[in-house]
């Protein structure tokens, strides 16, 4: 833990206090066919190479680094890995999609490709990485360019990934030549069926994560707005609610989720507590031609806000999505380090399931949770993004929080050293390996070792 994170949860009275979940973790697996599992694999060992602490028995592989050479002879590796899932391929393989958090200013954008490229003038976009069962790199080339700030998105449960771009820049503006703030779909073995086509009926604003509903075809998604008004959380209701490759474009109905009551969920502090009857509102304006969706008028009954709305996944029969964090100092209504909410749809139900801080154990991730994913051996894998040093932690079912990996790789200095956040933690298939970002240097890590089973 860095001097910054102690200094901060000494301040709010953290240090040496309870883990404030109250058994919300018995809801947070339900339905979920995770394992219960221990908590933990020992304390992390440091990397005599400098880049990754791990466990003792885990080792990890670099797969891909900014700056290399991809495979495909299109261009170097992009900078600032972010969100990121794994495909089962053949013969025991796997396809990872990475998005490319870039702005125009990126050190490495995401070279162009004719038939894969949305607005030539951003350089933000995916790239895909086919490996084979050992994990070995087969290939890596450009999978969508011409996008910006690609931050997080999600799978479908038909095999393609959802990437997010976190802006509302308009054309002309940063030299974009094109409207953005869009979400784009990706085909992990052929980009090409799904060429650079942006899914207007989803919305124009910054978005995180999402999440589907595999047996009713919802696409939540989250919106990461740090200053007020903050962001929504939102479902698309598609007009081809079976899926498939391509079912997106047709279109459908944009909603945003209104509370009654709760005008923001960082008013929200004690977990366990529940609320009913939660409404879906439709957006006055899904492509934000005026103004920025999350300023429309909803009516007198107004629609629920939350600051820094990031990872959001699907598990068992529910919907679970992030608050980073809140400050009252910045507009919030309330102040922590974190929540994850659960929406249980059939019984329209919205849950806070874990509060981080400033009221929780000096040992859980104490700074904004970010990317998150359940772990195949039980629980939850939450990657860090905060001040001082970066992590990705277990979670147990249990609530005992673990550290799992720890970034080594120094990207300030000697006198006052920085680490670049984690991102897009995943596992494959068969659950014998987690895939890790690190942002900044653009790092692609597969992690393997004794995962309890």
């Amino acid at each position: 833990m860095s001097a910054t994170r102690r200094q901060v949860l000494a301040r709010t009275g953290a240090v040496g206090a309870g883990i404030a979940f109250t058994g919300a973790l018995s809801e947070l697996f339900a339905g979920t066919a995770a394992a219960h599992g221990r908590a933990g694999y020992g304390p992390l060992v440091p990397d005599p190479k400098g880049l990754l602490d791990l466990p003792k028995g885990f080792r990890y592989r670099v797969l891909s680094r900014e700056g290399e050479n991809l495979r495909s002879g299109e261009g170097k590796v992009p900078s600032n890995h972010d969100g990121m899932a794994a495909f089962r391929g053949r013969r025991g393989g796997v396809h990872l999609v990475r998005n490319h958090e870039n702005r125009v200013t990126a050190k490495i954008g995401v070279p162009t490709v004719s038939g894969l490229t949305y607005d030539p003038a951003a350089k933000g976009g995916c790239t895909a990485l086919a490996l084979d069962r050992r994990n070995d790199v087969l290939d890596e080339r450009v999978a969508i360019a011409g996008t910006a700030v690609n931050c997080a998105g999600g799978p479908t449960p038909w095999g393609t990934w959802l990437t997010c771009e976190e802006t509302e820049d308009k054309a002309g503006t940063n030299g974009y030549t094109k409207d953005h703030g869009f979400v784009f779909e990706v085909d992990p073995v052929d980009p090409r069926r799904t060429g650079a086509v942006p899914l207007t009926a989803m919305g124009r604003f910054q978005h995180e994560a999402i999440a589907v509903d595999p047996e009713r075809g919802i696409v939540y998604e989250t919106e990461d707005a740090f200053q007020k008004p903050f962001g929504l959380f939102y479902r698309f209701l598609p007009k081809k609610p079976g899926g498939g490759r391509g079912s997106l474009r047709a279109g459908g109905r944009l909603q945003a989720m209104r509370v009654p009551g709760v005008p923001d969920l960082s008013s929200i502090q004690k977990t366990g507590a529940s609320f009913d009857g939660v409404e879906w509102v439709d957006v006055p304006d899904p492509l934000a031609k005026e103004t920025p969706i999350r300023h429309q008028d909803f009516g007198p009954k107004g629609i629920t806000h939350a600051q820094k709305l990031e990872g959001c996944y699907w598990g068992g029969s529910s919907v679970y999505f992030v608050s980073s964090f809140a400050r009252k100092a910045e507009g919030s209504a309330g102040d922590h380090f974190g929540q994850i909410w659960r929406y249980d749809p059939a019984a329209r139900r919205l849950t806070l399931v874990i509060v981080f801080g400033p009221s929780t154990d000096i040992q859980l991730p104490g700074e904004s949770p970010d990317n998150i994913c359940l772990a195949p051996t039980g629980g939850l894998m939450v990657c860090e993004d905060g001040d001082g040093a970066q992590h990705v932690y277990g979670v147990t079912r249990r609530g005992e929080v673990y550290a799992m990996a720890g970034n080594r790789q120094n990207i300030g200095s000697p006198e006052k050293p920085e680490w670049g956040e984690f991102a897009g933690v995943a596992f494959s298939p068969d659950h014998a390996t987690m895939y890790v970002n690190c942002y900044t240097p653009g790092t692609t890590f597969a992690v393997t070792g004794p995962w309890h089973s």
